[in-house]
């Protein structure tokens, strides 16, 4: 059945039940870095495998809510980018810093990252959240959300959540069919 009138989906409800939490993303494809224009593909809902990966979840979190503070400004996921997209494998996305794939920060230390919290969750189907790293111990803000098996990347990456429901799997799909360009798979929009 539906939801309520304004109340939570059922699956929302579900991961809650669980002890987990769930946060979205709005995604907008073509809108400038203040978040105006461009045209709306969806929301991507992640469920957070909070006891799990209690210290990932945590900083995942405060990213998408703005809740950290650097300089005294809200910081996070807000009006960033899926800057490096690989059909059938990967969208990552999550620096905020220097929309690169370059920047690196995290709520526990300014400009460094923190140690890998769980290695034992698998990337085994599509929609797999899992913390994008340079090596061992170097998680920091950014991630990636699977678009198929990832087998390889088991024991290299922090798996700590998953999307939630078929309609934030479509808009996923929406956002690993836009073109890419250069050895980088940087999205052209």
């Amino acid at each position: 059945p539906p939801p309520p009138q304004g109340g939570p989906a059922p699956a929302v409800i579900e991961a809650i039940t669980k002890g987990n939490k769930v946060v979205f993303f709005d995604v907008t494809l073509g809108a400038d870095e203040k978040g105006n224009g461009g045209n709306a593909l969806g929301r991507i809902k992640l469920e957070l495998y909070v006891k799990d990966c209690p210290k990932t979840c945590e900083n995942f979190r405060q990213f998408c809510t703005g809740q950290h503070l650097r300089n005294s400004q809200p910081t996070g996921y807000k009006n960033s980018t899926f800057h490096r997209v690989m059909k059938d494998f990967m969208i990552q996305g999550g620096d905020f810093l220097n929309h690169d794939g370059t920047g690196k920060t995290c709520i526990y230390s300014e400009n460094r990252g923190f140690d890998d919290e769980n290695l034992s969750l698998k990337h085994d189907r599509p929609g797999i959240l899992s913390m994008a790293n340079s090596g061992p111990n170097t998680n920091g803000s950014q991630f990636f959300i699977t678009c198929g098996r990832a087998e390889w990347l088991d024991g290299k990456h922090v798996v700590f959540g998953s999307v939630l429901d078929a309609d934030s799997m479509l808009t996923v799909r929406k956002c690993e069919a836009v073109p890419v360009s250069g050895v980088g798979n940087r999205p052209r929009v």
